[in-house]
């Protein structure tokens, strides 16, 4: 089963949302070990007129957009911060800066292209990590290509991604299916592409979907036996019939083979 999931690297509801989505995976794979599920991070840009070179932090950005200054701002910060406390994060992204995330998401499909979905959900981490953990500007160059050796994926190659356009087309292709399924905000995730979720839901509802999706995927398989009424002339099998291997001539039983041996 795949989880598709539409966010940015600056979304701290999007940060917060993939810790709880972790969290209702841990406690499905509790229940069900051996399930395998797939989580696929797509491309979302929050802002798209954010600038490629900051010039503003967050806080700043939010106090001139909704009035009160950089501290109305920073208030703003600190109430979705105490939010992810209580996820068991410790954020400290007062200073982050607001910044274009293209970049970033193209490395994304980088690291799934080259290294998988291993590879591109510890890049997706260490890019939440350093935008609300660090205070990191995650759309310069240098940055991003020590984040990404940090999780494996190779600086050159990396660099490669960064300075030019590739994943540039899968990144837009991911913007568009978003708005074709009706997304008009992040986090957004579907579950095996039959149930959308908006938003940054409790640990108990990601679960309470995920359960509905596997079992519907993998439906159980119900045992059914002939019953008392069965005419036995129906059948094919001459229950007297002793080269039949084990046939069992009992009304609702048939020979089977156990643990123990085959009963004859």
């Amino acid at each position: 089963m795949r989880i598709d999931v539409w966010s940015d690297v600056v979304c701290p509801w999007c940060y917060i949302g993939k810790r709880r989505l972790e969290k209702a995976l841990a406690a499905f794979d509790a229940a069900h070990p051996g399930a395998d599920i797939e989580v696929v991070w797509r491309s979302f840009e929050l802002d798209p007129s954010a600038p490629a070179v900051p010039i503003e932090s967050v806080a700043e950005s939010l106090g001139r957009k909704y009035g009160g200054g950089v501290e109305a701002g920073r208030a703003m910060v600190e109430r979705v911060g105490a939010v992810a406390a209580e996820e068991g994060m410790t954020w400290n992204h007062g200073s982050s800066l607001r910044v274009k995330t293209v970049t970033a998401h193209r490395l994304l499909h980088g690291a799934l292209h080259d290294g998988g979905l291993e590879l591109q959900s510890k890049l997706k981490q260490a890019l939440f990590e350093a935008y609300f953990e660090k205070e990191l500007n995650i759309a310069d160059e240098a940055t991003l290509v020590d984040l990404a050796d940090s999780v494996g994926f190779d600086r050159d190659r990396a660099r490669e991604i960064i300075t030019s356009s590739e994943f540039a087309d899968e990144v837009e292709a991911d913007i568009r299916q978003a708005a074709a399924l009706g997304a008009t905000g992040v986090p957004f995730f579907v579950v095996d592409q039959k149930y959308g979720i908006s938003g940054a839901q409790p640990v108990e509802f990601f679960t309470q979907v995920i359960e509905r999706a596997w079992d519907e995927s993998h439906p159980a398989v119900t045992l059914v036996a002939p019953d008392s009424s069965t005419d036995a002339s129906d059948s094919s099998t001459d229950a007297s019939d002793s080269s039949a291997g084990g046939t069992d001539s009992s009304a609702g039983e048939a020979g089977a083979c156990g643990p123990d041996g085959c009963a004859i």
